[in-house]
């Protein structure tokens, strides 16, 4: 039975959460500030945390973050009520996997929790190469000229969904579906917003020694072109 943490100050919101989770048949904690809920992130296990950005006490990307340096790696979906595209950049910034903006529907948020719940049933190759990077599915690890680079598991998931075919475009629909469950005519900012994630981590800090890998094909999607391919 999977166990999650919701950690959310309003009572309402969590009580109504709980009793749709408990009904699924899932065990679920519930913290009701910041502080509370990181003591219980460190203290338990969880298959998956729900983690509210506006708490009392330490605000959610500081108990995300937290949660990371502690080298705990419990997949984060965040909640926001802010729309602004830097508040859910921050959110993936500072370790969360996903993220949702209130209002939001309980049937979308089931979908992405069952996501992040499924994220490490399927089967691996041993390592997925595109040019110079590498992925290592079984440790959910990364790394582009052996440097590491630190992705959450929604990153992964993506990035992972893009090596396994290099060169090719694949829609954003196509991403919704796979990586997060959704319907492919969802919201595509969910895709944007973690295509721009990537980016600053597998692309920008490299800039001067290699070429870009992720590109986009405009009203198309994106695709993984290894380096030493690349056409100007």
């Amino acid at each position: 039975m999977s166990r999650i943490l919701i950690v959310e100050d309003e009572v309402s919101l969590t009580k109504v959460l709980r009793r749709g989770f408990e009904a699924e048949g899932l065990r679920v904690d519930v913290a009701h500030d910041g502080n509370e809920g990181l003591r219980l992130a460190l203290e338990q296990e969880y298959d998956a945390i729900i983690l509210d950005v506006m708490l009392p006490g330490m605000d959610g990307h500081r108990v995300c973050s937290m949660i990371r340096a502690a080298e705990l790696w419990t997949p984060i979906l965040m909640l926001t009520a802010k729309d602004g595209e830097y508040d859910v950049a921050e959110g993936l910034d500072t370790g969360a996997d996903d993220y949702l903006t209130k209002p939001f529907s309980y049937l979308i948020l089931q979908a992405r929790l069952r996501a992040l719940l499924r994220r490490g049933s399927r089967g691996r190759a041993d390592t997925v190469r595109v040019g110079d990077l590498a992925l290592l599915p079984q440790s959910r690890r990364c790394t582009r000229l052996g440097t590491e680079i630190p992705l959450t598991a929604k990153e992964f998931d993506l990035l992972a969904a893009l090596a396994r075919s290099p060169g090719i475009t694949i829609s954003k629909g196509a991403l919704l579906e796979e990586v997060w469950d959704l319907p492919a005519d969802g919201d595509p900012n969910v895709v944007e917003v973690h295509v721009s994630a990537l980016r600053r981590k597998i692309d920008q800090p490299f800039a001067d020694r290699a070429r870009k890998l992720l590109h986009t094909s405009r009203g198309l999607g994106y695709r993984l072109v290894p380096a030493e391919t690349e056409s100007a």
